[in-house]
């Protein structure tokens, strides 16, 4: 593996570094004092005085340098570990007139001063240097100092050289591995990203599909009611017809009375009520846009009464209406907006439950409030309200659009919805809207309607 010169290296903790070599690097010393021990053997004065001082070293090496690492840290403890061998060493070499034996651990010392931080390369010169001139001050042959302290200055250096590019290595692998690391939390956050957007996306889908599924039923439902509109007007004209000329027809019989007066006019009633539902549906599911108009709020809230029934047949429904009178704006958008607060109203009330709606006039504004008995919201729940998608029934059975549809009419008249909802306690929607919406230009007239301002 290549290693580039400038690439930074790792630094190297001097503790970890001893704690690894302090077991492996006492053998070392151990071997050596027994060599000598057992060279100097008969030698009694000797042999015992190396004994004394190796137990001294050993003491000094185990103990006290390892004190001074606790209070002062490691490179100070290394610093006196370096004096204190120097000295043993000395007196080693005094004792043996300075035998190849004595002169063993200086080299040994070497090999493993390196890597233990930014001074070692200093202690190691000053190392060589003392044991240098105290062993030519003492008796040392001078070649003998010159090959043992090459000997160890170059050991030292292919030592360090070793070292330095095991730790350059190291340092890369760590790198690399950090990278793939790095990649691999890159990746998994992407993948997750792209698993979001997929999932969204199949949503938005299921959406777009739902949103054209109602669209389809728009259209159908609006010529449907095209269709039924033609055959009820025969038979209006028909049922009228028939009543007309029985009320003209002088000698009826009791079974016929009955008809003119209760069946006929009931059935007349019942036809009424169908033309207005199918009229109701037609305006409802139109999809070409609307502008604004006169229109009388009251009306528009039987409007949507009628055509959310289905959804309130289980409720008992009350109305409070205020005679609100005319107002200006997009009357279908104002039943979507009915409806779809009466419906939201009836599924999240049970059997037997209430929905009430309110109708007021207060100045310039008009009110509607729809309210239920039902489940109530939490708080999680009325903070998306009103977002788009955001929808609380199960997977199919809502597209989430509905009130971020309401919301949206709401504020193109100009208007203002509030919620209040409390979980177990029901709902309540309050709607405030103009009278006549911003930038448009109209006033009451004397007839009760809306007309445009004079300039």
């Amino acid at each position: 593996m290549e290693v580039r010169a400038k690439q930074p290296v790792p630094d190297v903790d001097a503790e970890q570094v001893h704690r690894g070599t302090q077991a492996i690097a006492s053998v070392g010393p151990a071997v050596f004092n027994g060599v000598l021990v057992a060279w100097y053997w008969g030698q009694w004065r000797v042999m015992f005085t190396l004994l004394a001082v190796a137990g001294v070293l050993t003491l000094a090496n185990a103990v006290f340098t390892e004190w001074v690492a606790r209070h002062s840290g490691r490179r100070v403890a290394e610093t006196v570990r370096l004096l204190v061998n120097v000295v043993g060493v000395v007196a080693y070499g005094v004792l043996t007139g300075w035998s190849a034996l004595v002169w063993i651990f200086v080299p040994y010392n070497l090999l493993w001063f390196s890597g233990m931080d930014a001074w070692v390369r200093h202690r190691a010169a000053v190392y060589l240097g003392v044991m240098a001139v105290a062993s030519l001050l003492t008796g040392s042959e001078p070649g003998t100092t010159l090959a043992f302290t090459l000997l160890g200055a170059f050991g030292f250096i292919v030592s360090e050289k070793r070292a330095s590019l095991v730790r350059g290595m190291l340092g890369q692998v760590l790198r690399q591995r950090e990278e793939l690391e790095q990649a691999h939390r890159t990746l998994a956050r992407t993948h997750g990203e792209l698993e979001a957007a997929h999932q969204e996306l199949q949503q938005l889908h299921q959406r777009a599909l739902e949103q054209e599924r109602l669209s389809s039923l728009g259209m159908l439902a609006a010529g449907v009611a095209h269709e039924i509109n033609n055959p009820m007007s025969f038979v209006t004209s028909n049922v009228h017809s028939m009543l007309r000329d029985l009320r003209d027809e002088p000698n009826l019989s009791e079974v016929m009375k009955e008809y003119v007066d209760d069946v006929l006019p009931a059935t007349l009633d019942g036809i009424k009520r169908v033309n207005t539902i199918v009229g109701d549906l037609r305006r409802f599911a139109r999809g070409d846009p609307e502008a604004h108009t006169s229109y009388e709020l009251d009306a528009e809230v039987e409007t949507a009464l009628r055509i959310a029934h289905g959804q309130l047949s289980h409720v008992r429904v009350e109305k409070e209406l205020g005679g609100v009178g005319r107002s200006v704006g997009r009357p279908r958008q104002i039943v979507q907006v009915l409806v779809n607060l009466l419906a939201n109203a009836g599924q999240a009330t049970a059997s037997g439950g209430e929905v009430r709606i309110r109708t007021r006039r207060d100045g310039e504004s008009i009110f509607v409030e729809v309210s239920d008995t039902g489940t109530g919201m939490s708080e999680e729940t009325k903070r998306h309200l009103f977002e788009p998608f955001f929808t609380t029934r199960p997977s199919g059975e809502g597209t989430g659009l509905g009130l971020s549809v309401v919301h949206g009419i709401v504020k193109s008249h100009g208007g203002r919805i509030e919620v209040e909802s409390e979980e177990g306690k029901g709902t309540c929607f309050k709607l405030r809207l103009p009278l006549v919406p911003p930038l448009l230009q109209y006033e009451p007239s004397t007839d009760g309607g809306m007309r445009r301002r004079r300039a």
